[in-house]
């Protein structure tokens, strides 16, 4: 039986690995959106939620100087389903742009910074209510950066998931696969997951 870690203690990577695995999202509860009429529907379900996990997916870059064209993929969740959003349709990245710029939502994740230059130089909106769930460990006293991982270790006793392979994938491709929607769709799930067990305000 592991331990639960203590309060602004972070868990190395040999700790996080003896924990039992973080329940992910199943295929059946990922949405891949890729048109307008997928992306309106999307954002019909994702209305009913105040809080919205939040994350991007890029292309890898391999030459040194060149510039990525991402983000490819935008995900967003709440805690009962996952949407991955195609940037490939124009009238699909204009709805997208609408959702990320929808006032009243908090759109919460980690290492957003990148996130949110790419979204604004790619989509031309600044996305809005988005919060560093690493800016709120770091005002409750934790001093390491708390990615997903150290975050659902902290606060939920379990081991999250990533793969090297889907991570560093082409997110540009048409056709993704089932390993990219389920990595693309539980970064943002454990976002979402994340924001409520910290027990923030619903309109934060």
């Amino acid at each position: 039986m592991t331990r639960p870690f203590t309060e602004r203690t972070v868990p190395g990577k040999e700790e996080i690995a003896l924990l039992a695995p973080f329940a992910r999202l199943p295929p059946d509860r990922i949405a891949l959106v890729a048109t307008a009429e997928q992306a309106r529907q999307a954002g019909e379900e994702l209305a009913a939620s105040p809080v919205w996990g939040f994350d991007t997916e890029s292309k890898p870059t391999f030459v040194q100087g060149e510039a990525s064209d991402g983000p490819h993929v935008v995900q967003l969740s709440t805690l009962d389903k996952a949407w991955v959003f195609q940037l490939h349709d124009r009238d699909c990245r204009h709805l997208v742009a609408e959702l990320l710029a929808r006032p009243g939502v908090t759109k919460a994740g980690f290492g957003l910074g990148d996130d949110k230059k790419r979204i604004e130089a790619k989509l031309g909106v600044v996305p809005e209510g988005v919060l560093e769930l690493n800016h709120v460990f770091r005002q409750q006293g934790y001093r390491k950066d708390m990615g997903v991982k150290g975050a659902v270790a902290v606060l939920f006793n379990q081991r999250f998931i990533k793969s090297k392979k889907a991570a560093t994938s082409n997110w540009a491709n048409p056709r993704l696969t089932e390993s990219q929607l389920v990595y693309a769709a539980n970064d943002a799930y454990a976002a979402a997951r994340v924001y409520h067990a910290l027990g923030l305000p619903m309109n934060a």
